[in-house]
């Protein structure tokens, strides 16, 4: 089953896919828009185009495990993502994806320009690679 991340933002939102499989990450597109309707437009359009089975949202905790400031915000984003697609929406813990992406990024040369216009596809990989890896370790458990 194919899986569909989001890493929601201000004015830059992240989506990345998995394989066919749900085993690997793959596809990462960058939306730009600061309005969440053109947001959730747009990630529906990918949702009907993908097909993902779930869509897991990347969701604001502090570290020390609390809501964030805009869990609301997300939980909103999230509720309405689920009922624009019909696919069932996941709220994914996304502490420290934004930090390692830029830290990825860095590495790999890349400049504060060329970052900025990544960094959010990046982290939604990032929070896809996470689920992906939380989904396998349960299925070995079962």
């Amino acid at each position: 089953m194919r899986i569909m991340a989001v890493d929601y933002g201000d004015a830059h939102t992240g989506v990345a896919l998995s394989d066919a499989t749900g085993f690997l990450t793959g596809s990462t597109f960058t939306i730009d828009s600061r309005r969440m309707e053109a947001v959730l437009d747009r990630v529906a359009k990918l949702a009907e185009e993908h097909q993902p089975g779930e869509i897991v949202v990347g969701f604001p905790k502090n570290m020390d495990g609390t809501d964030g400031k805009r869990a609301d915000l997300y939980r909103d984003f999230a509720a309405r993502l689920e009922a624009l697609t019909g696919t069932k929406v996941v709220l994914w813990d996304e502490r420290r994806t934004t930090i390692d992406a830029h830290q990825i990024l860095f590495s790999q040369g890349k400049d504060g320009r060329k970052r900025k216009k990544i960094v959010d596809a990046v982290a939604a990989s990032l929070i896809l690679e996470n689920y992906l890896d939380f989904k396998r370790m349960e299925q070995e458990r079962a």
